[in-house]
C-alpha cells in the first residue's frame, strides 16, 4: 500500500485528530455515517454531500456474456450497483485548482442599464 492511501484505521485516526475525538468515538461516527449512506442506497435513494459528491443507485440491465474459461454463452441478470459522482469541490481539490472566493471582486462595476425615453 502506498503512503498516500488511506485505509479505515488511518481514516478513523484522521477523524479523531481533526474533530478532537477519541478513536472509539471517531470509529462510531464513521460507522454511523457509512451505515446511513448504505441504508439510504439500499432503499433506492441517493445521498448528496455538497462539494464532495453524490452517491446513487444505478440499475444495470440483464445482458448476455461469455464464460471466459469455456466460451459458453451465459445470461447475466439485472442488478443494482452503487455509483459515486464527485462534486465540483472534490474535483477541483484533486486537480489542484484553487477554490473561487465567494466574495465579489472589487473594481469594475456592471454598466448601468440604458432606459429609453418615450
Amino acid at each position: 500500500m502506498a503512503a498516500n492511501n488511506l485505509n479505515k484505521a488511518a481514516l478513523v485516526e484522521a477523524i479523531a485528530g481533526g474533530a478532537e475525538l477519541s478513536k472509539a468515538q471517531a470509529e462510531r461516527a464513521l460507522k454511523s455515517c457509512l451505515d446511513a449512506i448504505s441504508t439510504t442506497l439500499k432503499k433506492g435513494g441517493g445521498v448528496t454531500l455538497i462539494g464532495f459528491g453524490s452517491f446513487s443507485v444505478q440499475r444495470r440491465k440483464a445482458r448476455k456474456g461469455k464464460n471466459p474459461r469455456t466460451g459458453e454463452a451465459i445470461k447475466i441478470p439485472a442488478r443494482k450497483v452503487p455509483k459515486f459522482s464527485p462534486g465540483k469541490g472534490l474535483r477541483d481539490t484533486v486537480a489542484g485548482v484553487k477554490a473561487a472566493s465567494a466574495a465579489p471582486k472589487k473594481g469594475k462595476k456592471a454598466p448601468a442599464k440604458k432606459t429609453r425615453k418615450k
